[in-house]
């Protein structure tokens, strides 16, 4: 006897890898990209034009702190401005579907369209759709507007985590000059220190995100080092 379970199709699960932490990955970007190369072009430059590295130390940290403020500042405003935004198109969706109620259900119909819907579907989700006005706008929003609903307490937490990761990235070149007699020491320290973790951030950074780990370690390190460069110049010539 055959048994029926044997001649059932049998489904195998496929594992899918979604990356479901992207603000705060973005944000965590954000920071260290920038913590890593700004203080350290600000204190190659100043290796390049004072003999102390107490002065590049007080200069740097001073930097870090306000870069840090400055940053993570701007991660909340940015946050505040994306909810503030999807609230008045929000409003806006709402006064339109009570005023002209035709008008939206025609959108509703013309975007279903766009995705391939035939008439007779369309004219049922239209219905579906438009029955729930709450549920019409945020199908509006989605699709017409190409809005996803922000979460109110993102900016806080963007505020945080670029400030953080702004700090840390940022005391990582610096370190080098605690433990060095010379700025010119420092800076060969402090390169070599920030070259590496420019490659080791880039290279995940890429790997997190989905693309050429190798290329985006280079890229980022390569970034960073015209930065720097660019800064030691312009500090050398003027100090000249």
């Amino acid at each position: 006897m055959n048994d029926p379970a044997a001649t059932e199709p049998r489904f195998v699960l496929h594992p899918e890898h979604h990356l479901t932490s992207s603000a705060m990955l973005q944000d965590v970007v954000i920071g260290l990209s920038d913590g890593l190369t700004v203080p350290f072009a600000l204190a190659a430059g100043l290796s390049g034009a004072v003999v102390s590295s107490g002065l590049v130390i007080t200069a740097g940290l001073a930097e870090i702190v306000a870069g840090s403020i400055a940053m993570g500042l701007g991660g909340y405003l940015a946050g505040r401005t994306e909810v503030e935004h999807y609230q008045a198109e929000g409003a806006r969706e709402r006064r339109e579907v009570r005023e002209v109620p035709d008008v939206e259900r025609a959108e509703v119909d013309e975007l279903l369209a766009e995705m391939g819907l035939s008439a007779d579907t369309r004219a049922r989700a239209v219905a579906e759709l438009t029955a729930d006005p709450e549920q019409w706008v945020k199908f509006m929003m989605k699709y017409e507007l190409g809005l996803e609903e922000p979460d109110p307490r993102q900016a806080p937490k963007s505020a945080a985590t670029i400030s953080l990761s702004y700090a840390a990235g940022g005391l990582i070149p610096l370190s080098a000059y605690f433990f060095t007699a010379t700025p010119a020491q420092g800076l060969g320290w402090s390169a070599a220190i920030t070259l590496v973790c420019l490659l080791v951030f880039g290279f995940f950074k890429s790997r997190m995100t989905g693309q050429p780990a190798v290329a985006g370690a280079i890229k980022m390190a390569v970034v960073g080092a015209l930065a720097a460069a660019a800064a030691f110049g312009i500090a050398r010539a003027v100090s000249r």
